[in-house]
């Protein structure tokens, strides 16, 4: 049994749509925080190779919308991006709200994400709008991407496995389907962490990792601790060819092992 509605089921779905219990998201939210993605032929063309490449969801502000060719999301489920800062405020880690779950809705979204740092000096108004976002969510029945930093002057250690999963439970407590963090640094303390959450949680792919071994292997490690899959930005849309690179990705987190549970999330989604 399951209390979710016809409409969550059809969206989470669409986020798993490659395999039930692996998820490949690519974070194409940075030209906000950091300036324009680096891609040769543009981000219509960059967004059309990644869905080719049986990447599960990219992560899009609303206004990126406008230039995409939209037949890219009949093979690739879209995430509508609500939170902002940029680099050059007096305070990065003071995220904020730029958009709503209805006018994501309105573009055709498939789920919304909310970035909080735990830590930072405006983490209460953080916190405070992740929850009301997983109210709308739950109100018009749209899944919501958590993504949980340690991150901010009160932080000495953003790998610490305890903040991690800290940061990682407040997320499911406030109502995410989805959580998204940062590595733990080896998969033993990772897995400490996917154990403490009670929703299905994907790891950041993080700094560039180098060549295409590397980074697979980063890959194997994140899944060895139980996380359903990645949430992989500059490694693929930074990498030479990032079609191939997000391919090879792909090939990893969609190797569904026959003896993996069902995501805490997808549970009761009809066959």
């Amino acid at each position: 049994m399951t209390n979710r509605s016809f409409g969550s089921h059809v969206r989470l779905r669409r986020l798993f749509r490659h395999v039930q219990d692996r998820l490949l998201v690519v974070p194409l939210d940075h030209s906000v925080t950091d300036g324009p993605i680096a891609s040769r032929h543009g981000l219509s063309e960059l967004v059309s190779q990644l869905a080719a490449s049986r990447v599960d969801a990219v992560v899009l502000h609303k206004g990126s919308l406008r230039h995409l060719d939209a037949r890219s999301f009949t093979d690739t489920a879209l995430i509508v991006h609500l939170s902002a800062s940029t680099m050059h405020a007096p305070d990065p880690d003071a995220k904020y709200l730029v958009s709503t779950v209805e006018e994501a809705l309105r573009m055709g979204a498939d789920a919304v994400s909310v970035h909080v740092n735990i830590g930072s000096d405006s983490e209460r108004r953080q916190i405070a709008d992740l929850a009301a976002v997983a109210d709308a969510c739950d109100r018009w029945n749209v899944p919501l991407l958590a993504m949980m930093y340690p991150r901010g002057p009160r932080i000495t250690d953003p790998r610490d496995p305890a903040l991690i999963a800290h940061a990682a439970v407040l997320a499911a407590d406030l109502g995410a389907d989805i959580v998204k963090s940062v590595y733990a640094g080896s998969p033993l303390a990772m897995a400490d962490v996917v154990a403490a959450c009670p929703v299905p949680l994907i790891v950041a792919g993080g700094p560039q990792r180098g060549d295409t071994p590397s980074v697979m292997s980063y890959v194997e490690d994140v899944l060895s601790s139980g996380a359903i899959g990645v949430a992989m930005g500059r490694n693929i849309f930074q990498a030479p060819d990032p079609g191939s690179r997000a391919r090879a990705v792909a090939g990893v987190v969609h190797r569904s092992k026959a003896t993996a549970p069902e995501p805490r999330l997808a549970a009761g989604i009809p066959e």
